[in-house]
């Protein structure tokens, strides 16, 4: 089955790419600042909101990895 039609899947590929984003945003921040427009934008406001909401992204992982491990 594919991430797009099972909801537990889709959500730990949205929660992995705003990981990835704020990880790669701090080593390379000019990189990140430079596409703020488009569809390299995306990646950017993702670094933005592991940024800006990094409590909750972290309650948010630690919930999905204990649903991936235990739960399924």
């Amino acid at each position: 089955m594919s991430a797009l039609f099972n909801f537990q899947s889709l959500l730990s590929v949205v929660l992995l790419l705003i990981c990835t984003c704020t990880y790669l945003r701090s080593l390379f921040p000019s990189i990140m600042d430079r596409n703020k427009v488009g569809v390299s934008g995306t990646f950017w406001k993702c670094a933005r909101i592991g940024e800006r909401k990094s409590p909750y992204v972290a309650i948010f992982c630690l919930g999905m990895a204990f649903s991936i491990l235990f739960l399924t």
